[in-house]
Formats: structure tokens, sequence, C-alpha cells
């Protein structure tokens, strides 16, 4: 569920480029724990809790788009980097995990297809226990994070300032979309 690149995998993209793999890494793992938790609420079956989050989708949304858009303002603005081998000082590594982790659970997709694929699962004759099923999610999550990060970071020395610049602005431009993009789905007719 990680793989498809959005707007975790641009930001963990933009983030490796702009402040090294270790920054990345700490993007991409606060998307895979939430994976996990959400995995979690689908394995374990929580359905008070899952009802209550179908319930608040609205207003997750409608948070998490703000957020995707306060990201897009940020990365557009942000200073271009002075060289391509100097990585920019590093924000501390927990408030990019939290960071992502929040951004994760605010997507009501998110906890939606995990409920399908729990509930697909659970039709299909004797599940795994529920307890491998989410140390699997985070440990598939978690993998494609750390494959995209160290590619990333392998091929950061081949990006100049103004290329950097480039992915940044582009990357900025796409968080927005999705951001208006869930918002229009969202609040547009049914």
């Amino acid at each position: 569920m990680a793989a498809p690149v959005g707007p975790i995998g641009l930001l963990v993209i933009q983030r490796t480029l702009g402040h090294g793999v270790a920054v990345g890494l700490a993007t991409g793992l606060g998307a895979a724990v939430a994976d996990a938790a959400y995995g979690a609420l689908g394995a374990f079956g929580v359905s008070a809790l899952i009802a209550l989050l179908q319930q608040l989708r609205l207003p997750l949304a409608l948070v998490g788009g703000a957020f995707l858009l306060w990201l897009a303002w940020r990365t557009w603005h942000a200073a271009a980097p002075r060289q391509s081998a100097q990585i920019e000082a590093a924000p501390a590594l927990l408030p990019s995990f939290a960071g992502t982790f929040a951004l994760t659970l605010s997507n009501p997709a998110t906890i939606l297809s995990f409920i399908a694929i729990f509930g697909a699962l659970a039709g299909q004759g004797q599940p795994a226990s529920p307890g491998w099923m989410v140390l699997g999610v985070l440990a598939g999550s978690a993998l494609w994070w750390l494959l995209l990060c160290a590619a990333v970071g392998l091929l950061r020395s081949r990006f100049d300032a103004r290329a950097q610049r480039a992915v940044g602005r582009v990357s900025a431009l796409m968080l927005a979309a999705f951001a208006l993009w869930q918002w229009a789905r969202l609040l547009g007719p049914a």
C-alpha cells in the first residue's frame, strides 16, 4: 500500500534529497507505523473504533488536506540548497516521523483500504494471526521506505541545486494537488 508514489512518497523523496537519508527514512517510518496502526485496527477487528474513524472521515480529511497545503507552501518557499553534496541543516528525526505519522493517520483512504484488505482476507479461510499480519504490514512498509530512501540517497549527488529546487517545486505543486483533490472528492457532489 505504501509503494504507489502519493503525497507521502513525494515528501520522503523531497526530504531525502534536501536533508539526507536519515530524515527521509524517519519520514517514511512515520507512515509505516501509521499503516501498522490502521492494519491493527483492521486485523483485530476493533469495530467501534473503526466506526468512529469512519464518522470522523470528513474532519480527518479536511485536517489532512490543510496539512498537505501547509507542507506544499513550506516546500515551495524552502531555500534552495547551496550545493548538492552538502546536506541542509536536517530537522530533528522525531518531528519528521511524527508529522508523517499524523498525516498518514488523517488519510481516510488508509483506514478504508485496510478494512477492505483484512475483510477480504477474513473470507479466505484460516487467516494468519492478526499480530503477524500487522507485523507484516509494518515490515513491508518500512522496507519500501528504506529502499526508496536508499535509492534517492544514491542518486542525490547527481542533483545540483537547480534540480533539487525543481524537485521541491514539483513536489509542492503535487502536494497541493493531492490536498485539493482530497477536499474536492469529499466536499463535491455525492
